[in-house]
């Protein structure tokens, strides 16, 4: 356990260790001078690196940034001492900044680290404005005015050997404007400008004398090179129309044997253009009559066949047809019949069955069966005897009653009659084979005339 917790601590003594190592390696990027101070070496008080990286010790070093961007700074110079005793203002911009020097930048280091930027401005407007008076009391205003590049490079050589030794360096010098409280370059400039207007007033009457003469010499160098121009124009215009009537009958000469020539050459070539023509119409000719034989030749071959084919189409359907409408009828006749075979069957087999019931309930007796039947249509079979007469239509009867011999009036004979015209049941089951019973079957007995009385 006591190991364990050695280990531990080891270990986060190692990882503190390397962390701060990590914080103490510092990188200096392009605009800036990593300054390094404390204990860098003997005899020098910091260590400036523009650029690259360095390690920093913990607890004898320490670092700070000095910016390396550029500073403006407006000299408002005014009343300035000239070498005339003469005050002028000149008001100017200076474009300053630390220099990347090592001398300097250690400078920098001992002067401005620790310093912001509107400090660092104050310090250097300063000795700008110093060195600048220095260098107007030196110079004349006519040549401060007319020659501005030995001004400037006065002001440069002076400002910034002074700025070096802070650590700074001149950029660049903007001389905005130069003005004096005497009015003494404003006559210099009346002065310059009443001689420039003068001497351009002298160049423009000389060039304007020039310019006349010039004019002149140049209308009689004209004169003369027209009138030689004319002559030799006119010489030319002699010669060139000689040398046109020369062309010109030639031309025509050229042209006519030309046209001589075109004019046989189109009459041969019409010849023979009539000639390929005639021969192409012939050929033509003889493929159009072959094209017309040919195309009449498959117009008949090919009617025939269509004709020929439509007559085979047109059996072979009627043909069909007729096959399809007999096989048709044959299986509805076939359909029918078996249907009504089935049906027949049906009703046969029924019958059967019933009749086989009825002579069961008979007790096997087929007579007996028989008269079950007929007392089951017994109402069926009166009603059809009845019927018989029944729709007789009799409009009136007359009869002439002279009472016969028998005592029986005509009348009563002619019913009696009637009745007897129907068929009696015993025959009727005669006909069909079958006796009816002797109760219906026997006839009535008669009943006694009745006396005299």
């Amino acid at each position: 356990m006591f190991s364990l917790l050695t280990v531990s601590i080891a270990v986060a003594i190692v990882f503190i260790t390397f962390l701060g190592i990590l914080t103490r390696y510092k990188k200096c990027s392009s605009d800036q001078i990593l300054v390094i101070y404390g204990n860098v070496g003997t005899g020098k008080s910091a260590r400036c690196l523009h650029g690259g990286a360095a390690f920093v010790w913990p607890i004898i070093q320490d670092y700070r940034f000095l910016s390396l961007r550029p500073l403006q700074i407006n000299i408002p110079l005014e009343n300035a001492l000239s070498k005339q005793n003469i005050r002028v203002s000149v008001p100017s911009i200076f474009t300053i900044g630390i220099s990347t020097d090592e001398n300097t930048s250690r400078a920098a280091a001992e002067r401005l680290l620790g310093l912001n930027g509107k400090e660092i401005e104050e310090i250097a407007k300063e000795i700008i404005l110093g060195q600048l008076r220095q260098v107007v009391v030196t110079m004349d205003i006519e040549e401060i005015n007319s020659d501005r590049d030995k001004f400037l490079s006065s002001i440069s050589q002076n400002v910034e050997t002074e700025l070096e030794k802070i650590g700074l360096r001149l950029l660049n010098v903007n001389i905005t404007d130069l003005r004096d409280e005497s009015g003494y370059l404003e006559a210099l400039g009346k002065r310059a400008a009443s001689e420039a207007i003068n001497k351009a007033k002298i160049e423009v009457a000389q060039k304007d004398r020039d310019g006349a003469v010039g004019q002149a010499l140049a209308q009689q160098e004209q004169r003369i090179k027209v009138a030689e121009a004319n002559a030799v124009a006119v010489e030319g215009e002699n010669r060139a129309q000689v040398t046109v009537a020369n062309s010109t009958a030639e031309m025509r000469q050229k042209k006519a044997e030309a046209e001589r020539l075109a004019s046989a050459a189109e009459k041969v070539q019409t010849a023979r253009s009539l000639e390929e023509a005639y021969k192409a119409e012939q050929t033509a000719e003889v493929a159009r009559a072959e094209r017309d034989r040919a195309t009449q030749t498959a117009n008949t071959l090919v009617k025939a066949e269509i004709e020929k084919r439509q007559i085979e189409i047109a059996a072979d359907a009627s043909a069909e047809k007729a096959r399809r409408e007999a096989q048709g009828q044959a299986d509805a006749t076939f359909a029918t019949m078996e249907a009504q075979a089935r049906g027949l069957n049906e009703v046969l087999s029924k019958q059967a069955d019933g009749f086989n019931k009825l002579v069961g309930a008979a007790g096997g007796d087929a007579a007996k069966a028989a008269m079950l039947l007929i007392v089951d249509k017994m109402p069926e079979l009166v009603k059809t005897q009845v019927e018989a007469i029944s729709n007789l239509k009799i409009d009136k009867i007359v009869v002439w009653d002279n009472a016969g011999a028998s005592g029986q009036s005509s009348t009563a004979n002619f019913v009696s009659s009637l009745i007897t015209s129907v068929p009696p049941l015993q025959e009727l089951f005669k006909t069909a084979g079958l006796h009816l019973p002797d109760y219906l079957a026997k006839p009535a007995e008669p009943r006694p005339a009745p006396s005299a009385s």
